[in-house]
């Protein structure tokens, strides 16, 4: 498209956002008023043969002052109110995954909130459920999937109120494709079918999907009553007909599946599984090596399944985790579910970007291919590293992914997205209702899921969050040329502040240890710190969590008293691995043995804002931060020092 075609500079990116200062409030309220306005033309405009319904003379009447004085009254009220909010949009703000929004994103949101359209259909939403479907495209590029729709193996997305219900939808997906080769056998369908139960629970998506066109062919051969008999002996055998306790108790030789996820996963794994009904036990959580899931113990895992045939139903891998912003090796993961395929265990691979995705951006050229390691890093320091350039080159090859526009695409809350490989498997998930569908067979890809009620978890949801991400794409495609250059200033910041966090060690050493306890993945980047003399990791967290005070939003004091707005997380061993917390415990001063049981918290950045390194009024808000923690520091330490 052509507005992929001229680089995004630092003109343009300052008309992006409103501003930490509001800097752009003309162009907003130009472009409110400019769009309300030919709101109220449109209805003017439809049958402007009928009357007015609201009389000029209304806007007299005591009742309707009344009730306009009480809307008012109320609106001010929460206008006052909302001044105790977050400050996302501040350079000084670098806690939890939030930041200032993009305008063009925001004003499409806001255009379109009075068109009120529900895109569970084109009948409710004939505009933008077309983007919704067209966004999911162009995420699947972002991906390296196909998104030519015009390809049978094209990708498909959609999105949701976020991570967690896109989350979901992976599981949904993953456990109707698994199931349905065992339905076909249990429906004694004339197919060439896999020889027993295990085999079938076990093609992997691939060998599923093949049999599922094959399927569908086959029923294109067949007369109209035999074929509705044959959809009928199927459906009743599928797992979403018989239920999770019915399909296993018909097949006690065959086990309810696993998920395989890193430590680091995101508690909407857990509560997923639970909404499933496969319950939390069968998700097993993996232990981590460097803060990145450890390859070994899923090899380890995975060859266990094997021996005491034990279906995996999905191996999770993460795209910047919640936590950390670390990277998991997907390509490694890709890798296992290959090895094991040829073993007979098949599985899915699912990525959770909920927070990453975005950054896969610095990793696509206009065209959709991938960039080299060299041409990603020209201009950073140390991004990537080679075991995150090849984790996002092998997004590709996954089967289904979470990403957040939420997040990283700056974007309003909620808008999540779930995007899978290979738009066919969805077909297990269609739902029909007479009064949203009208059940004739749809011809291609669009309009088939211009249905989209059908395929997803919800039923009613916003078509303005669909506007907001669909244009947004568009006026910054998602190539390092356009949306790419913002986080790339984010992850320069990030490089920037965890240089800038090794001299502030160096400026409280006589009273504090201070690390960066792991090289950043992303623009996401910790600190650990523990007053100098302790050994004990839990007063290492104590001292870490009344700095937090400091720190965090306090609605009972005006907003303009807190200099900096930061968060926490916390270590564990688990996710360490013993040399990591080895050595970690040693630049601390702790006693490494104190963490058996013990989470150390730290402090936790989100380096989202593009203004964090003001070039403009060469300021820097990562040196005025630590020129305040190293403040506050002595500050809080200084009853201990003399008291030494």
């Amino acid at each position: 498209m052509s507005t992929g075609q001229v680089p995004l500079d630092r003109h343009a990116l300052d008309a992006c956002f409103l501003g930490p200062y509001g800097e752009n409030d003309t162009l907003l309220e130009k472009l409110v008023i400019e769009f309300l306005r030919d709101h109220v033309y449109w209805r003017r405009n439809f049958h402007p043969e009928d009357p007015p319904a609201i009389p000029t003379r209304a806007t007299q009447h005591p009742s309707y002052q009344a009730f306009e004085a009480r809307m008012r009254r109320e609106l001010h009220a929460l206008s006052a109110a909302l001044k105790k909010s977050v400050p996302f949009h501040s350079p000084r703000y670098i806690g939890h995954m939030a930041s200032d929004l993009l305008l063009p994103g925001l004003v499409a949101q806001m255009l379109t909130l009075p068109y009120n359209p529900n895109n569970v259909s084109e009948d409710a939403a004939p505009v933008t459920v077309e983007m919704e479907v067209r966004a999911g495209l162009q995420l699947a590029r972002m991906f390296g999937y196909v998104d030519d729709p015009t390809r049978p193996d094209c990708a498909f997305g959609h999105l949701t109120s976020g991570g967690t219900l896109a989350n979901y939808q992976a599981l949904r997906l993953a456990l109707a494709l698994k199931a349905f080769p065992v339905a076909l056998r249990a429906a004694r369908v004339p197919l060439e079918l896999p020889d027993d139960d295990w085999a079938a629970f076990n093609l992997g998506r691939d060998g599923a999907i093949a049999l599922l066109d094959r399927w569908h062919a086959w029923l294109g051969t067949l007369a109209p009553r035999e074929r509705r008999l044959w959809q009928t002996l199927v459906q009743a055998e599928r797992l979403e007909h018989l239920g999770l306790v019915d399909f296993f108790a018909r097949r006690p030789r065959l086990q309810a599946p696993k998920v395989l996820a890193p430590v680091t996963a995101h508690y909407s794994w857990s509560k997923g599984m639970k909404l499933l009904g496969l319950g939390r036990a069968q998700l097993e959580l993996l232990p981590e090596c460097g803060m990145r899931l450890d390859i070994d113990a899923l090899h380890d895992a995975l060859e266990r399944c094997l021996r005491e045939r034990q279906p995996v139903l999905l191996a999770v891998a993460v795209l910047g985790t919640t936590e950390y912003g670390t990277v998991d090796p997907v390509d490694g993961v890709v890798a296992a579910r290959a090895a094991m395929q040829a073993h007979g265990l098949g599985f899915g691979v699912h990525v959770d970007a909920a927070w990453g995705g975005y950054l896969a951006t610095l990793f696509r050229n206009p065209d959709g291919s991938l960039r080299t390691r060299d041409e990603v890093g020209a201009g950073f320091a140390r991004f990537p590293q080679p075991e995150v350039h090849a984790a996002f080159a092998a997004l590709g090859a996954t089967d289904s992914i979470t990403v957040d526009p939420h997040k990283l695409g700056y974007l309003p809350y909620g808008a999540g997205a779930f995007v899978c490989r290979d738009q066919r498997a969805m077909a297990l998930l269609a739902e029909e209702a007479d009064y949203v569908f009208d059940g004739a067979a749809a011809p291609d890809y669009m309009a088939r899921y211009r249905r989209l009620g059908q395929f997803i978890p919800e039923g009613s949801k916003s078509g303005a969050a669909a506007a907001a991400v669909y244009v947004m794409h568009q006026v910054l495609p998602l190539d390092h040329l356009n949306f790419g250059q913002l986080p790339r200033q984010t992850v320069l910041a990030a490089e920037a502040f965890a240089d800038r966090a090794q001299v502030f060690a160096t400026e409280v050493a006589d009273v504090a240890h201070a690390c960066v306890p792991f090289a950043p993945d992303s623009n996401l980047v910790c600190l650990a710190l523990n007053p100098a003399g302790n050994r004990d990791a839990g007063a290492a967290s104590a001292f870490v969590r009344r700095l937090h005070e400091e720190l965090r939003c306090d609605p009972r004091q005006p907003l303009q008293l807190k200099e900096f707005f930061g968060s926490i997380t916390t270590l564990r061993a688990e996710a360490m691995g013993e040399d990591e917390l080895a050595r970690i415990a040693t630049t601390l001063g702790l006693d490494s043995s104190g963490f058996d049981g013990e989470r150390l918290v730290i402090l936790r950045h989100t380096l989202m804002n593009p203004y964090l390194l003001d070039g403009e009024n060469g300021i820097s808000y990562i040196d005025r931060y630590f020129e305040f923690l190293a403040t506050r520091v002595r500050a809080l330490l200084a009853p201990a020092v003399r008291a030494a």
